[in-house]
């Protein structure tokens, strides 16, 4: 598959401190690639830097263009899209609104798929059209990552970055957003999944990296990852090293 998004000796520095060390991984078309690592280590900064709202050395190359001196705005237009951890919803709107302001960047430039596109947001969580009226302040958690999530299809991603998409959810909800991350993968949209449910992020995706204090300690295809020992003994304990086995 060819390289989608290629991140090469990226570092972000907050002051004095370094939060990202020469971090570099690469994102081909159509694959889900996992970054997991405990909180702290640099994951979102990785996705700030990407997007670019954070300062940093290193390249981003995005379908083999340097990303240097380009702007957010471009960068989504361009077709990388972030969902963030706080998922940042406009809590008075109601979910039609939120949705429409995923398409915002596509409607300044005359794009009319707006309704189609909502139309197969609502198709896919229908929980959303359920509510289309209500104040996005007013939903729950797992209805809020589907907010996110449809947000950030609305804009078309070729590339969609997720950080943390699972946190603060229940188990059954858990597992509802990551079958929703697969069906992405198969509808065309590449993923670069920022995760500390390292178990269920390795499960789903295709490679993986292991980031700890700002660096890539490990990668590999994502089931090797799995039966890593280090991997096993950090972040997925005794029922991933049964699993393993």
């Amino acid at each position: 598959m060819s390289t989608l998004l290629e991140v090469d000796t990226l570092r972000v520095f907050y002051r004095r401190v370094e939060g990202l060390h020469r971090a570099t991984l690469r994102v081909a078309e159509g694959a889900i690639v996992t970054v997991i690592g405990p909180n702290g280590a640099g994951k979102t900064t990785l996705l700030g830097a990407i997007m670019g709202l954070l300062p940093c050395t290193g390249r981003v190359c995005y379908e083999g263009a340097d990303l240097a001196g380009e702007s957010t705005e471009t960068r989504v237009a361009r077709g990388l899209c972030l969902v963030p951890e706080r998922r940042e919803l406009f809590g008075e709107l109601s979910v039609e609104d939120n949705l429409r302001l995923g398409a915002f960047s596509r409607a300044r430039r005359a794009d009319r798929g707006t309704a189609r596109d909502l139309a197969a947001v609502y198709a896919r969580f229908p929980r959303l059209e359920e509510r289309r009226a209500q104040t996005a302040g007013t939903l729950s958690g797992g209805e809020r990552q589907m907010l996110a999530l449809g947000r950030a299809l609305m804009a078309r991603p070729r590339l969609l970055m997720l950080d943390e998409p699972s946190l603060g959810l229940a188990p059954q909800l858990v597992r509802g957003v990551f079958r929703a991350i697969a069906e992405l993968r198969a509808a065309g949209v590449s993923i670069l999944l920022v995760e500390q449910n390292a178990r269920a992020a390795l499960q789903v995706a295709d490679y993986g990296y292991v980031l700890e204090t700002g660096e890539i300690v490990l990668e590999g295809a994502a089931a090797q990852l799995a039966a890593n020992p280090r991997v096993i003994a950090s972040y997925l304990g005794l029922s991933g090293r049964a699993g393993a086995r």
